[in-house]
């Protein structure tokens, strides 16, 4: 099992394939494959690659450059999915969601749509059944999220608000990564 952690370098690789071969359809940045695959290690039963990879791509796969190109991703998110399921399985502090990060009137503001969408993305594909209303509860804290255009942030964001909101999506996954385990 290939369980090295990736690195900044790795990350890089990733988000240059995800940007050379991604389209509307598709997961566009390591911030919503990291979501994507957090969904997916929380799930009630294993996802197959088979299910998982092809939806990455919006269900076509890339014109790879070369077979070394599809070899380097497959391998890259593969370490990446295991390092996550460990350290979710681990309770370990080290699993962070990787939310990207912005400036906006000077204050620093962290942005988790992407990651919440990808998230989102992962349940469909592991095709969740109905959860009980505490649970639900918190599936809706990272939906809300999804929901939310960050692209271009409002100019009278009230920082301190959406910063507590975004504080809210981390134990809200790992409380569903918790109760699915707890399920199997």
């Amino acid at each position: 099992m290939q369980t090295q952690p990736l690195n900044a370098a790795d990350f890089e690789c990733l988000e240059d394939i995800l940007l050379k071969h991604g389209d509307d359809n598709s997961v566009l940045n390591t911030c919503e494959l990291d979501g994507f695959f957090t969904a997916l290690v929380s799930s009630p039963a294993q996802v197959d690659i088979a299910d998982w990879f092809p939806a990455i791509w919006g269900g076509q796969n890339p014109n790879w450059e070369s077979t070394d190109e599809a070899k380097q991703f497959i391998e890259l998110s593969v370490r990446h999915i295991n390092t996550l399921a460990r350290q979710l399985a681990e309770g370990s502090t080290a699993f962070a969601p990787r939310f990207e990060e912005t400036e906006h009137n000077g204050q620093a503001v962290t942005l988790a749509e992407e990651w919440c969408f990808g998230y989102l993305r992962g349940v469909a594909v592991a095709n969740w059944s109905p959860l009980p209303a505490v649970q639900a509860q918190l599936l809706q804290t990272i939906a809300d999220c999804a929901e939310q255009d960050n692209f271009e942030l409002p100019e009278d964001l009230d920082v301190a608000a959406h910063q507590s909101r975004v504080a809210e999506i981390e134990p809200a996954a790992r409380a569903l990564h918790d109760f699915w385990l707890s399920q199997r």
